[in-house]
């Protein structure tokens, strides 16, 4: 049944070795996925491909075979699966948990195999395990047809841009090789690709388990006249063919700066060919050049192209830092800083627009901020709802805007340059995955307009320096009362301040606005905007907001140049605020009549580092506002 793929690296000969390597670095490498539904046997087939390629060695079938034994779930026949799931809670339950890559190898070509999981809680798995293939190979049990997994699998091939799809309709023995079967699965599943625009589907009927039309076509299925999956795998274009073909682009991956005769930019070339005097343009910035040498570490080439690491140095002094992109002159990638974007939610906490992200597109790493949460989309059925939120494992169309333009090209041309992270702002964890669809046509046609009256001539004229004095507490904790005390104080002064109270806002600029995360984050944003445009003025801005997420008070803080933002906890405690209760709040809380209230059924994050930190039970209003008046003089913040 199965075919001999050529090589049995356990049984080479010593004085083989170097010829095997030379022959083994030559061939082109396939990076794949298997993905589908829970149990439609995508771990046992890449056990069976390990194994029909004889890369399986001999310690390794020993324990296959009493693994097998000791399982028993094959019915004595060897459980290829065990080669896979690693992890003792895989083996236990029957599942893949994690991400399992494994290598193998075949007389024409390399590949690295993604074993990714089925259930949908491990939806950010499988993005992980699909973010690098040049090809999935979409499993579905013969007796099961095309589930929600299949098709939620299917959709995120489509939206990563792997252009290649290997339907493997497996178990066919389990269903008498029936033709009929294979054929309303191919045409439920074609159907379905249509509407992702998946055009180079090639649809094999195979058994895992027994090897048919895995490495050679199998007399099971007579009716089927197409290729073998090794032999589709053997010949597939790989994305670096294809890539190669394209206009030139290098990410800068690090500045190359050994001593003072040598600086060049290192990176992996993410398209095209580039020959030594090319003109190349440096993105964002701009600025032209040429290419002077290509170097390696085994010397200069006269080329290089698509998925080769380099150093290019360049004619001219260039300013290029990490995360630049080095392109063609005459074809250069996009740069913008505003883009609809499709993202799939890793993160346990919600999604939320107005919320800033840390987004990591290639080398690059800049402040990012959901603008607009477009609609969720439902990948079983395609249809699109409304969301103010996304949740784990969702996928939603966003509009995305970043504090700084980045070179990048749409997902579906370049994956590389198209694709990007966001990260936590505290704990740096992935939270999504996105691919970038097209530039929002705003992000061009808007600039900053310069103006010749500058905020430091501003300040000057009122004979102080800019700042943002936020307030943050719990409802109740004197916050207002303090602010109020504070403007009174400044305004006897002299100076010029003024106070943005939560309550007063929420009448007029946020009175659209209701008490969810997602509102309460909107409301922070807009209120930072006002603040910043009223520093830029040269005024002492007082805000007075509950402002309970650390995330967002930490957004408003990098709004304002350095020493600008001055944060003022007012920390009285929860029983202190709810005795107080001067708006009866608390107690409708209480009662169940009001939800969403800081404290009571919506989290209050203290901050962890205030620049004043304001204990009610010990300081009165009036001994509050002298401390905040003494540390604004004390920082220059008024001058004499």
């Amino acid at each position: 049944m199965a075919r001999d793929t050529g090589y049995r690296p356990a049984e080479l000969a010593a004085e083989d070795i170097d010829a095997f390597l030379a022959d083994h670095e030559s061939k082109g490498l396939l990076r794949f996925i298997t993905c589908g539904s829970v149990d439609d046997g995508k771990s046992t087939l890449i056990g069976r491909l390990l194994y029909d390629s004889r890369m399986v060695f001999d310690d390794q079938m020993a324990a296959l075979e009493a693994d097998s034994k000791k399982v028993g779930t094959q019915g004595g026949a060897l459980d290829f699966a065990l080669l896979v799931d690693g992890l003792a809670a895989e083996r236990e339950q029957g599942i893949t948990i994690d991400v399992a890559y494994r290598f193998f190898s075949t007389a024409k070509r390399k590949f690295i195999v993604a074993d990714t999981p089925g259930h949908e809680q491990y939806t950010r798995n499988m993005v992980t395990g699909a973010s690098t293939a040049d090809l999935a190979i979409v499993l579905i049990d013969a007796r099961k047809g095309v589930l929600t997994q299949t098709r939620r699998h299917s959709y995120l091939v489509s939206l990563l841009g792997i252009r290649h799809v290997v339907l493997a309709v497996n178990k066919m023995d389990l269903v008498d090789w029936s033709r009929d079967v294979f054929d309303k699965i191919v045409v439920d599943y074609r159907a379905f690709a249509a509407e992702l625009g998946i055009e180079d589907v090639l649809c094999i009927p195979i058994s895992g388990l027994m090897g048919d039309n895995i490495t050679a076509a199998s007399t099971n299925t007579p009716w089927y006249d197409g290729t073998s999956l090794i032999d589709h795998l053997e010949t597939v274009e790989v994305d670096d063919e294809r890539l190669a073909r394209r206009p030139f682009r290098m990410p800068v991956q690090w500045v190359n700066r050994p001593d003072l005769n040598f600086r060049g930019f290192a990176g992996q070339i993410a398209s095209g060919v580039v020959k030594p005097g090319d003109p190349v343009r440096i993105l964002p910035s701009g600025r032209t050049s040429r290419v002077a040498r290509i170097v390696t570490l085994d010397g200069d080439l006269d080329d290089a192209q698509a998925g080769q690491s380099v150093t290019l140095t360049l004619t001219d002094e260039v300013d290029i830092s990490r995360g630049d992109v080095i392109a063609a002159a005459d074809q250069p990638c996009e740069v913008a800083d505003q883009f609809e974007t499709t993202i799939v939610w890793m993160g346990e906490d919600e999604l939320l627009a107005g919320r800033s992200y840390w987004l990591k597109i290639g080398a690059r790493t800049v402040s990012a901020q959901i603008t607009e949460i477009k609609h969720r989309v439902d990948v079983n059925s395609l249809q699109e709802s409304a969301a103010k939120t996304v949740g784990l494992n969702e996928i939603a169309v966003c509009n995305l805007s970043l504090t700084q333009p980045v070179a990048f090209e749409p997902t579906g041309i370049d994956r590389g340059l198209g694709g990007f992270i966001l990260m936590d702002r505290i704990t740096n964890a992935t939270v999504g995955a996105g691919m970038i669809r097209f530039a929002l046509r705003r992000s061009h046609n808007i600039h900053w307009q310069a103006l010749d009256v500058t905020r430091e001539a501003r300040a000057a004229a009122k004979g102080q320096k800019p700042a943002v004095v936020w307030f943050t507490g719990l409802s109740g904790s004197g916050k207002s009362t303090i602010a109020n005390l504070v403007e009174k104080r400044l305004h006897a002064e002299g100076r010029h301040a003024y106070i943005l109270d939560g309550d007063n806002v929420r009448h007029g600029l946020n009175r659209d606005l209701g008490f969810t995360e997602a509102d309460r984050v909107e409301n922070i944003r807009r209120v930072a905007e006002v603040a910043r445009l009223m520093a830029h003025a040269g005024l002492i801005v007082l805000v007075s907001f509950i402002s309970p997420f650390r995330a967002e008070r930490r957004m408003a803080r990098e709004m304002m140049p350095d020493g600008e933002f001055i944060e003022v906890f007012v920390d009285t405690a929860l029983e202190e605020v709810e005795a107080r209760d001067p708006k009866g709040l608390y107690a409708k809380a209480r009662r169940g009549e009001l939800k969403n209230f800081t404290g009571i059924d919506s989290p209050y994050e203290s901050p962890e580092n205030a620049d004043i930190h304001v204990r009610t039970a010990m300081l009165s209003p009036e001994e509050a506002c002298d401390l905040i008046v003494s540390s604004l003089r004390e920082t220059g913040r008024l001058s004499a």
